[in-house]
């Protein structure tokens, strides 16, 4: 092929371990693109898998391509990695998003490409345009009118069956056709075209209805054994986040079933790969950098987690974790932590006070965290991460002045132990402003407005302002409101993502100028009997267990963790007897 790469990709390319070529010929042609810098995309596990499992597949090619770095009109054509060829010479574009706030650049990577933005004034000639991830299980429409089918679900479970399906010859059709096929014959495939969206004279949905003889909700695929497969960095690369560390995932969802959090509900059940195949990947890892990092929503809760303490090998490895449950922390974990040298552990108590713990379910105490604190610290290392969240749903200023509290509170208990180690290290208060997610029980919450937000985190800055060794991060605010709005939006949040792309980014100027008000979907308090934009997407779980939890948030009462066994609790179990794979 003829297509030249620029310095970037070159560069790009070059530095990488484990990039995969094949050959073009007889193979169907996929561009899978993250929506933003290489950086940021190449340090996403989710990303890297696609990618891997795609390449598995003997009749596919798949190469990589990212948000070009510089966005002025015209500047950086969307090319890929692997052979600087444009993303419109391929049969599949492919975009993988993991996060709401990446949703705009989805609009110019597609007009960087030189394809219509909208799918419907797309033609036979162009790619087709799909879209994968995690963003999408909980709420696609925001982004429908621009891409021609979702894949709903995890990649293991739903990309083998779609490629299966996606043969050179189909994708010679007519795209309607081709769609259709896919629709009706690959479950978990969502086609917008084929759903008609109706409004009530409010705003609000009245009907999301079929138009073809397609299903009438979209069943989220999973993998119900992690044990089939490991999830583990293809490519290593010093251009990312985590500097050549090798990535494994060791388990997906979360059992504590916290309030706020999506990854806990649209991850249901609950699910831990064995040992025996993390060590495996260990294994592989050290043999190819001497920086591991275990993630997951839970990694702590992992089973047999104690048994990292027996590892051997033959050079020095060191295993760090993405964050760390204050009340899972065991001498075996804290020796882990030590002989790997970590320098900086992450724990997310999420609120500063006991009553607001109870409101999101987090299931840790005051002295939980502080106790996690003190024996971090006394292990040798040396500083700690701490994630709290601001506008919580009933939150006053008495749990907002709760977090100064507390981290006064492990301030003493970080001094303390510091001080017998003769080394006193930092303290990194890391706030968050929250947003309500789909299918999570806090969906029909209203969300702070930013005036409110700004005070609390303000009012927190001042409060550890003069404590020695505690340095404040906060969100903006309205980055917060824009994730809201592509959260919890339909498909008329669509003409605000025009009107952005249109403005360069410009959002100020965009929610100024929009004819639709944004604070109907991010201001608004939902009724608990009004169809919500993400309502066809079938995860399993049942809607009254969604709006009981919300109530006895609102009643300060807990629930206990999901059992990970069969039960009627959510109804993800119940649902489990259908083939989900």
């Amino acid at each position: 092929m003829a297509w030249k790469t620029d310095k970037f990709q070159k560069r790009s390319g070059e530095s990488e371990i484990g990039t995969i070529r094949k050959q073009w010929k007889g193979r169907i042609k996929v561009a899978l693109i993250y929506p933003n810098t290489y950086h940021v995309g190449m340090s996403n596990l989710g990303f890297q898998t696609v990618y891997y499992l795609l390449n598995k597949i003997e009749h596919v090619v798949c190469e990589r391509a990212f948000l070009p770095e510089d966005s002025r009109p015209g500047a950086n054509r969307t090319i890929t990695i692997e052979s600087g060829s444009p993303v419109a010479a391929f049969d599949i574009i492919a975009f993988s998003v993991s996060f709401e706030n990446d949703f705009p650049n989805l609009l110019t990577i597609i007009e960087k490409a030189g394809l219509p933005l909208r799918s419907s004034n797309r033609e036979n000639s162009h790619p087709l345009v799909i879209a994968v991830g995690v963003a999408f299980f909980s709420n696609p429409e925001p982004v429908a009118p621009f891409i021609d089918c979702f894949l709903i679900g995890e990649a293991e479970a739903i990309l083998p069956r779609f490629f299966d399906a996606a043969l050179p010859d189909l994708l010679n059709q007519n795209k309607i056709s081709c769609l259709k096929t896919l629709a009706r014959n690959v479950p978990g495939t969502y086609v917008p075209a084929f759903y008609n969206v109706t409004y009530n004279s409010d705003g609000t949905l009245r009907a999301f209805e079929p138009t073809a003889d397609v299903p009438v909700k979209i069943e989220r695929r999973y993998l119900k054994d992690l044990a089939q497969v490991s999830t583990c960095s293809a490519i290593l690369t010093k251009d990312t986040t985590f500097d050549s560390t090798f990535l494994i995932e060791v388990g997906r969802g979360c059992p504590h079933g916290c309030r706020f959090c999506s990854t806990g509900f649209v991850y249901r059940p609950p699910r831990f790969r064995p040992f025996s195949l993390i060590e495996k990947c260990l294994k592989q890892g050290a043999s190819m950098t001497d920086e591991i990092g275990l993630v997951g929503a839970a990694v702590s809760d992992l089973p047999d987690i104690n048994k990292l303490c027996d590892q051997r090998f033959e050079k020095d490895v060191r295993i760090s974790f993405s964050s760390l449950r204050a009340d899972a922390i065991s001498p075996e974990l804290l020796s882990v932590l030590k002989k790997s040298k970590v320098k900086t552990a992450t724990i997310a108590p999420d609120a500063g006070s006991e009553r607001m713990r109870k409101v999101i379910n987090k299931g840790i105490t005051e002295e939980d965290i502080l106790h996690a604190a003190e024996n971090l610290v006394a292990e040798g290392i040396p500083n700690l991460k701490l994630y709290f969240m601001v506008g919580l749903p009933t939150e006053t200023m008495d749990d907002v002045e709760a977090i100064v509290t507390l981290c006064k509170q492990i301030k003493h208990r970080f001094l303390k132990s510091s001080r017998a180690r003769k080394r006193i290290g930092e303290i990194t208060v890391s706030l968050h402003s929250f947003v309500p997610k789909p299918f999570t029980p806090f969906q029909w919450v209203a969300m702070d407005d930013m005036h409110s937000l700004k005070a609390k985190i303000k009012k927190i800055k001042h409060g550890l302002k003069r404590v020695a060794n505690v340095r404040v991060h906060a969100d903006i605010p309205r980055w917060a409101y824009i994730q809201a709005l592509l959260s919890r939006g339909d498909r008329k949040v669509s003409q605000i993502l025009s009107l952005a792309n249109k403005n360069r980014g410009n959002w100020p100027k965009t929610l100024k100028a929009s004819p639709i008000n944004p604070d109907f979907y991010v201001l608004r308090e939902r009724s608990e009997d009004e169809l919500l934009p993400w309502d066809f997407i079938d995860h399993g779980i049942n809607k009254s267990f969604l709006k009981l939890e919300y109530k006895k948030a609102m009643q300060g009462k807990t629930s206990p963790p999901c059992p990970m066994e069969s039960c009627n609790i959510c109804g993800v179990c119940k649902e489990n007897s259908k083939d989900k794979e």
